[in-house]
């Protein structure tokens, strides 16, 4: 990270250059996935809210809105505000039912 630079709490930054604490630098995400490298430039003066993912490759363009909470993947232009969430989904009893059916995986039943 460049000087004067800043990551929240449990931030991961992989092969990062030049991230300043609010984004007004441009700079570089890399993204790996085992076999390549894939970049994400957050260009000059945007705003990615806490709890933001980007997905590389992205661009996140100058002057740019992320939301908080947004999930990435596609580029963002100069200016815009993005917005990637879904609604949430809530499957009563899910857990309980994978549970007992690991559970029976297990005992061989």
């Amino acid at each position: 990270m460049g000087r004067g630079s800043k990551a929240n709490h449990l931030t991961y930054l992989g092969d990062t250059t030049s991230v300043p604490a609010s984004c007004w630098r441009r700079h570089h995400h890399l993204h790996y996935d085992g076999a390549h490298k894939h970049m994400t430039v957050i260009e000059e003066g945007a705003f990615i809210g806490s709890d933001s993912t980007l997905v590389a490759p992205v661009r996140i363009g100058k002057g740019a809105y992320v939301a908080a909470g947004s999930t990435i993947t596609e580029d963002v232009p100069a200016d815009a505000l993005a917005l990637g969430r879904t609604r949430q989904i809530t499957k009563e009893g899910w857990a309980r039912q994978r549970r007992d059916e690991r559970a029976k995986a297990k005992a061989g039943k």
